[in-house]
């Protein structure tokens, strides 16, 4: 059956009923695709990460990684190259995960929080992979030896609260941060010494996900506020005048939408391919929004809605990624312990 669902301003999003497929024993935390787009991994509370493809026409699971963490495994993150899997755990360390003929076996353990590490990321170049934990902290790990190798290259305090996500810019050596202290920390490599270098405040409770867009120019996040902000990055000398100490680019808060959620937003994915960004939501709903085109003041960001599915998930929805290469696919995962495939198509 396919449904059609009138966006709000002028955009119809269609989708095709979406492939649901269960493994887990327990809620499912992170769903991230290969570089690819081949695989699927997932991780859980039942201490597994699964990983899922396609046979035919059919998802099916090729391989449970078991063994590599003692506790719920929170996040999961692909290397650039794709043979290499890193996942974060509440038992305080990080699994790497690569692949050997064929097959993935975990050949390193990281070890340095002192609490459950929230999120992982790797920079898009592959040299660095970003952890963090409830201990307060984010660490930078640099990657030796092709991902044989990790060396801790620096440990951030900027935040006061548990932080629960890290993602790069898509380009450049850049990470962000968001926290249970309502910011977003920006963080740069200042003389190989990683430094905070911006602080972006406007949301009224914990900040639970971040996601830049293709560019990089731009940053979504999501609270438990129940809105979604949209960042924009002022470099120095920028035609609107904005000011920039210490000659760093400053963010600003372009956009906020709010009305449509109606619990915390657990997860924010921009997708690299279409442009649209979709949350996950403690309301069960998955939503779509895209960005409408720039108006004369490039201060503001208009955003219109443009797909919603309620009851998408019977529970909490803990995950939304978007696919690597087809615009038309997005995953998401729930504490209902399901993983499901949706097709979206951007009229």
């Amino acid at each position: 059956m396919i449904i059609i669902i009138y966006a709000q301003i002028n955009i119809v999003c269609t989708y095709i009923s979406a492939y649901c497929f269960i493994g887990h024993l327990e809620r499912v935390w992170c769903v991230a695709w290969n570089p690819s787009g081949t695989l699927l991994a997932s991780c859980s509370s039942d201490k597994t990460i699964r990983l899922w493809g396609r046979e035919g026409e059919r998802w099916v699971c090729k391989a449970v990684l078991l063994d590599g963490h003692e506790r719920t495994i929170r996040s999961v993150a692909w290397s650039p190259c794709g043979n290499i899997l890193a996942a974060g755990s509440f038992d305080a360390t990080v699994t790497i995960w690569d692949k050997h003929d064929g097959e993935f076996k975990c050949t390193s353990t990281l070890e340095g929080h002192e609490n459950e590490v929230k999120s992982i990321a790797w920079s898009s170049s592959g040299s660095l992979l970003a952890t963090c934990s409830r201990d307060k902290s984010v660490w930078v790990w640099e990657v030796l030896n092709n991902g044989e190798e990790f060396e801790c290259a620096g440990v951030l305090h900027s935040h006061t609260q548990d932080v629960k996500c890290v993602r790069w810019h898509p380009h450049n050596e850049i990470l962000a941060s968001a926290s249970y202290d309502n910011t977003i920390k920006i963080y740069r490599d200042d003389d190989d010494d990683w430094v905070a270098c911006g602080s972006l405040d406007g949301h009224d409770s914990t900040v639970w996900s971040i996601a830049f867009n293709n560019s990089g120019d731009k940053l979504a996040s999501c609270s438990a506020d129940q809105t979604v902000r949209i960042w924009r990055s002022y470099k120095p000398g920028n035609s609107e005048g904005i000011p920039t100490p210490d000659n760093n680019p400053v963010w600003k808060s372009t956009c906020t939408i709010s009305g449509y959620h109606h619990r915390p937003i657990y997860s924010i994915d921009w997708s690299f391919c279409s442009g649209l960004i979709a949350t996950g939501c403690g309301d069960d709903t998955i939503r779509i929004f895209k960005e409408e085109p720039s108006s004369p003041d490039l201060s503001q960001t208009t955003v219109s809605l443009a797909w919603e599915e309620t009851k998408a998930h019977a529970s909490d929805i803990n995950c939304v990624c978007w696919h690597s290469k087809d615009p038309a696919i997005l995953a998401s995962c729930s504490d209902d312990r399901t993983i499901k495939i949706w097709t979206v198509i951007n009229e």
